[in-house]
């Protein structure tokens, strides 16, 4: 049972992100890039409080201790660290490049996972994630091999997003698996209070010391941002249930079906056409899930 839900909750969480990011794009015609990327943590931050003070309501609350708090410290750390990177992969003028690499978050998730968490990785989840990554490179932008050897930049900002993506989810799942009580949901909402409460501060220091007038901005775009910040905060609460009921490398492989939902929006709201590259790829991605699975 266990299985099935995980699987429901990680296909919510990518279509929550899916959503999420649709949002945030808007944003950036009022927002800088850092301010733009501020309002997933500042605006997320109540709604990821009352949701833990609901489930509160029912049991008690797990106590939080050392390796708790070093995990979540790692994992948002982790998580504004990737941000960053695919963003500066996006300046060396390859988009593609960044985007395709920051990808190979999955695999370097499984190898973090076992070496940190000692989630085993068998021949079957390998395969499953292997195939699913070359149906990602075929639906990211049209990459082409030889753009990878040519950008040295860009490759490297790319694989840095992955791994530091890698290391937030595998961080993330490692402070849910922390706490000494509680059941998966009010593990994981403590894991996203602390997380966000912990990036909120960080990147509000950031913004205030670096982009002067940035944090104003953010709070006169308190509508729209707000919309960010429940679908962002819907999102994160989603992955994090699903990595403390599973291990973070299957979990953000499943969850690449973010890329159906983007490959189908652009065809039914933008009406672009898709070519035999963007169709092998899907369905790469769906045979390399159903391996998985």
């Amino acid at each position: 049972m266990n299985i099935e839900l995980w699987i429901i909750i990680t296909v919510a969480a990518a279509f929550l992100q899916n959503v999420r990011s649709m949002l945030q794009k808007r944003l950036t015609q009022r927002l800088s890039v850092n301010g733009a990327t501020y309002v997933r943590f500042l605006y997320a931050l109540p709604i990821a409080w009352i949701y833990l003070a609901a489930l509160a309501s029912r049991q008690d609350l797990p106590l939080p201790n050392s390796e708790f708090l070093l995990y979540c410290l790692g994992g948002g750390v982790g998580q504004i660290l990737a941000t960053a990177c695919l963003v500066g992969s996006f300046a060396q003028r390859n988009f593609a490049v960044g985007t395709a690499l920051s990808k190979t978050e999955v695999v370097q998730a499984a190898i973090f996972g076992l070496l940190v968490l000692g989630d085993p990785v068998g021949w079957r989840v390998m395969m499953g994630i292997a195939v699913s990554l070359v149906g990602v490179l075929l639906l990211s932008n049209r990459v082409r091999l030889q753009d990878i050897f040519q950008a040295d930049r860009s490759v490297l900002l790319g694989l840095a997003s992955g791994a530091a993506f890698a290391v937030a989810i595998v961080s993330f799942r490692g402070a849910s698996l922390a706490l000494p009580s509680g059941d998966y949901l009010i593990r994981a909402a403590l894991t996203l209070a602390v997380a966000v409460s912990l990036q909120s501060l960080i990147m509000g220091a950031y913004l205030g010391r670096f982009e002067t007038g940035e944090l104003r901005r953010v709070v006169r775009a308190w509508r729209p941002a707000s919309l960010v910040g429940l679908t962002g905060m819907l999102a994160s609460a989603g992955w994090l249930t699903a990595v403390t009921l599973e291990s973070a490398a299957l979990v953000r492989a499943v969850g690449q079906v973010e890329l159906l939902f983007t490959f189908a929006a652009s065809i039914w709201f933008f009406g672009e056409r898709v070519g035999w590259r963007e169709a092998v790829g899907v369905a790469l991605v769906v045979i390399g899930i159903w391996v998985l699975l």
